[in-house]
């Protein structure tokens, strides 16, 4: 079995969702916050809204309503979360201990937030049971369920539209790691269809037959995330409207 530092440095291959920094490759100073921080200090939060807000919208973000920058801002955080460990879990059986104490980030003007786990140690999850298990505890009830009521005390937008989100990252980790792993898009959807049965991701969505890239099955969440409101912008892959719009 690879330490965390190995396989976290593995994953972060797959993309820069997937990408935690560990050890003393990072100096520790006020800029990097724990993800701790985020549920405990409204301002890191609202400031990610505004940034994502400016984004879509341009510099005062004017068209852009405060719901659909809430988010986007989530989902992208969600995807930082859920990413790295599901990687982890699927390629190499174990599970690092990415905890809102232990993740670190530090806030950029472009692009995801960089992460940082200065120490990391990690569990085995030999089984596809043991690691969606492992997972749907580690993110639910670790990260996701806090940020999602952090994200409504600042912004009135619906848990529903929320938790689709993380099980669209959910969808999208599954995804990515089969298209550069293909060996491993059993395991990877395997354990993607029982974390996406788990707690309040349960109900998000539905599984569909394949729609290439995807392999074993494609997701469709029941919500959408909104973007289809900003200027320019349209209906994601698996957004519940798609459906409607194909039936029109």
């Amino acid at each position: 079995m690879m330490n965390a530092r190995a396989v976290l440095a593995d994953v972060s291959r797959l993309g820069p969702f997937f990408a935690v920094t560990t050890g003393s490759a990072e100096v520790p100073d006020a800029c990097w916050r724990p993800m701790l921080d985020l549920r405990t200090d409204p301002a890191p939060l609202r400031d990610r809204i505004a940034h994502v807000r400016g984004v879509l919208g341009g510099p005062d973000g004017q068209d852009v309503d405060d719901r659909v920058a809430a988010s986007i801002a989530f989902q992208g955080i969600a995807a930082l979360v859920v990413s790295a460990p599901f990687a982890a879990a699927v390629l190499h059986g174990v599970l690092p201990r990415l905890t809102p104490r232990a993740l670190h980030w530090r806030a950029t003007e472009s692009g995801p937030w960089p992460l940082w786990c200065p120490e990391p140690d990690a569990v085995p999850v030999p089984d596809v049971t043991s690691a969606a298990e492992a997972l749907a505890t580690a993110l639910l009830d670790e990260h996701l369920e806090p940020l999602v009521t952090a994200v409504r005390a600042q912004v009135a937008v619906a848990e529903r539209v929320l938790w689709g989100n993380a099980a669209s990252a959910v969808a999208s980790a599954k995804r990515l790691v089969v298209a550069q792993r293909p060996e491993a898009a059993d395991r990877a959807a395997a354990v993607a269809q029982r974390l996406l049965a788990a707690g309040r991701f349960a109900g998000t969505g539905d599984l569909l037959p394949p729609v290439d890239p995807d392999r074993l099955w494609s997701f469709r969440r029941r919500s959408c995330c909104l973007y289809y409101r900003v200027p320019g912008g349209g209906l994601c892959g698996d957004c519940v409207l798609q459906a409607r719009e194909q039936r029109a």
